[in-house]
């Protein structure tokens, strides 16, 4: 049975900007004389880069250099395909729509010849300027007709949550396109990124992604595009119990009706980590909309390099199930 790795990232690189015309101001990379940190510059603002990256692989792995390399590691870890998510879009870089549209499309033909290499076994997540529907749902079409199999989308994006009729354009056409919106764990809003400045990051990039699920179920939006589907990524899935009796009790204190699963009946698919407790998740879920990732090229609470290959090893679950949580479900939510 084959084996996709639902979440895995890049560390963008100067080479990520050169697609940005010359007249254009690109993302600059600033490398202090101590030479431990680097730092990208973009639109006047400062952003640490690497402050998450797993450096005990290689440079050129983490930031695409060497796909051969990448594709050996993969070999290694018993993966056939990872899905590419961005590692610097996990906040707001800009408020300025222009400045947006040129990096996002950027990264996107970036990625576009990093994939193209690949054999089919590297696949990846759009980034669209979701400050400016116009533009973003341009980019979407644009990255449709070029590869991608899914919309990267923040928990937050500015002071809007994500059931804000706003988005509903490129809900529309991601829907047409087939394209999931895949919310992962970060933040669109910078005072929400200042208010939380020193915490531990559970406050700054999980919380927005668990408040737009609510959102997003609680105010209909599954009804509203019944063919779209959704990815609450690197977020674990302890809380899809929790979230499933919260919803189901304000939906009877409002006499509406209740979807039968609420997580497969709403389209929403969710990155589970081996140290979750499955049976019990399965039980609110279902088993066709857990799917897993390794978090690839990062190093925090979310990354598990040898995900993938632990869930084989989980004896409480079926290994049918196992099958369909690291192969079925990712494809389907990928439309891979």
């Amino acid at each position: 049975m084959p084996t996709i790795d639902a979440d895995a990232h890049v560390i963008e690189s100067e080479r990520t900007w050169e697609y940005i015309d010359a007249d254009q101001s690109r993302p600059s990379l600033i490398i202090p004389t101590d030479g431990k940190r680097q730092y990208w510059l973009i639109d006047g603002r400062v952003f640490n880069r690497g402050v998450n990256v797993n450096r005990e692989l290689p440079e050129g792995i983490r930031d695409m250099r060497d796909i051969e390399g990448r594709l050996r590691h993969m070999d290694e870890l018993g993966i056939d395909i990872q899905v590419l998510y961005p590692s610097l879009f996990l906040r707001p870089l800009t408020s300025k729509p222009k400045v947006e549209e040129a990096i996002c499309h950027s990264y996107n033909q970036w990625l576009i010849d990093i994939c193209r290499k690949s054999e089919g076994r590297l696949r990846w997540i759009a980034v669209v300027p979701m400050i400016n529907m116009e533009s973003a749902v341009a980019e979407a079409k644009f990255a449709q007709a070029n590869g991608a199999c899914g919309i990267f989308s923040r928990g937050l994006v500015e002071d809007k949550r994500l059931s804000d009729p706003f988005f509903f354009p490129l809900y529309q056409e991601a829907e047409r396109l087939d394209l999931p919106v895949c919310v992962h764990a970060s933040t669109g809003n910078f005072d929400w990124v200042q208010l939380f400045e020193g915490e531990s990051g559970f406050a700054r990039f999980k919380v927005p992604v668990l408040s737009a699920f609510h959102s997003i179920v609680h105010d209909g939006i599954p009804q509203k595009f019944p063919k779209l589907r959704f990815g609450f990524i690197e977020v674990r899935a302890q809380w899809i119990p929790y979230m499933v009796v919260e919803l189901a009790r304000r939906f009877e204190r409002d006499n509406r009706i209740q979807k039968q699963n609420m997580i497969r009946d709403n389209h929403v698919y969710v990155t589970c980590q081996t140290d979750d407790d499955l049976p019990y998740i399965l039980k609110y879920s279902g088993e066709d909309n857990i799917v897993i990732g390794s978090d690839y090229g990062h190093a925090d609470t979310s990354a598990e390099i040898e995900a993938l290959r632990k869930l084989k090893q989980k004896g409480e679950i079926e290994p049918r199930v196992i099958d369909k949580i690291l192969y079925d479900n990712a494809k389907a939510l990928y439309g891979l």
